[in-house]
């Protein structure tokens, strides 16, 4: 696939991730969105963007005579920041709005072409994706409850998904079939490109989180601590600790797995967890830490070292990346043709 539309990526988090906005995230992806691609260890500033009033108009751009709404440029921003995780940062305002009316001309200009071309897309292959995306929800009120959220119909899904499909069809055959990344390349990228393949020190832990709101008052904490302190005591009188997180541990992601987290480096977890979890031995349990979640009581499992990643754990994952990187580059050359040829109208 060489695109999603930011319609879908936006239902498709907000049925699958469980990540809290904050703004150093619509910080990152803000400067990632006006930011070109860099080269590993490259960092290239972002251009200057001409201000983008406060007031947008009724029709903000036209394509070859069809009309991006205020609206639907609305929805699309809306969108860019449910994927960064918050509202688009008031300093880099003028940048993401005008990245994401760029991406909407680019993505209209694809779909005027690939209908151009006659490309066609079946309801059978329609709704075979739009089945895909379902399957991503735990129930079909979930799903309906992530359209409304994105103000979106099911119909208008329908139809982005064709578009969608459509482009990808005429991409696959103009450029994708034409793309061809050899071993030879990814062992080439490898080498040179060292810092990017050393593995930092990992904990394997579980925990027992015993939960308190985060407006939780003195009493409401208090609670909560005098559980973690009766948990504490039956870990530490040698009772199951997989047993004891899923009969007390308020942790959904990880209470039914036995309070396992997996792998997990530095940085990664909040603060007061991380300095626990890294300053224990293998089969240490703590005392109990304190976080803005609640009390946890963390186990380390296993501790592993800093290492140099071989070549053939990542081989794969550099050759997509690299493959991925040609079409991105081939497919913004496409659409440079297409906007040279096109008549574009900007109102804002």
């Amino acid at each position: 696939m060489f695109r999603v539309l930011p319609l879908l990526v936006a239902i498709c988090l907000s049925g699958c991730s469980k990540a809290t906005p904050t703004t150093e995230n619509a910080t990152t992806a803000a400067a990632a969105a006006a930011t070109p691609a860099a080269a590993p260890g490259q960092t290239l500033p972002a251009p200057a963007a001409k201000p983008v009033p406060a007031e947008l108009p009724a029709v903000v751009a036209r394509v070859n005579g069809e009309e991006i709404q205020k609206a639907e440029f609305e929805k699309a921003v809306e969108s860019f920041e449910a994927s960064a995780g918050g509202p688009v940062p008031a300093d880099h305002r003028d940048q993401v709005l005008r990245s994401v009316l760029d991406q909407m001309i680019s993505y209209k200009l694809l779909v005027q072409e690939a209908r151009n071309r006659r490309l066609t897309v079946t309801d059978v292959e329609v709704n075979d994706r739009i089945g895909q995306i379902r399957a991503q929800f735990p129930t079909e009120e979930a799903f309906t409850q992530a359209l409304a959220a994105q103000k979106t119909t099911l119909a208008q899904l329908r139809n982005d998904s064709r578009s969608d499909m459509l482009v990808n069809s005429m991409l696959e055959s103009e450029i994708g079939s034409k793309i061809k990344v050899t071993p030879a390349q990814a062992d080439d990228f490898y080498a040179k490109n060292p810092a990017q393949f050393k593995q930092p020190e990992r904990v394997h832990a579980s925990h027992i989180l015993i939960g308190f709101p985060q407006d939780a008052d003195a009493a409401a904490k208090a609670a909560a601590r005098a559980k973690a302190v009766k948990v504490l005591a039956e870990v530490k009188s040698g009772k199951d600790f997989a047993a004891l997180a899923k009969q007390y541990s308020s942790d959904p992601g990880s209470a039914a797995n036995g309070g396992d987290l997996g792998l997990f480096q530095q940085g990664q977890m909040v603060g007061p967890f991380d300095k626990a979890a890294f300053s224990m031995k293998e089969g240490q349990t703590s005392d109990l830490v304190e976080t803005q979640f609640g009390f946890h009581i963390i186990r380390v499992i296993e501790k592993l070292p800093t290492r140099d990643v071989p070549l053939e754990e990542v081989r794969g994952e550099i050759l997509q990346f690299l493959e991925g990187r040609e079409k991105q580059q081939a497919t913004q050359s496409f659409v440079g043709s297409l906007k040279t040829k096109g008549k574009i109208e900007i109102f804002m």
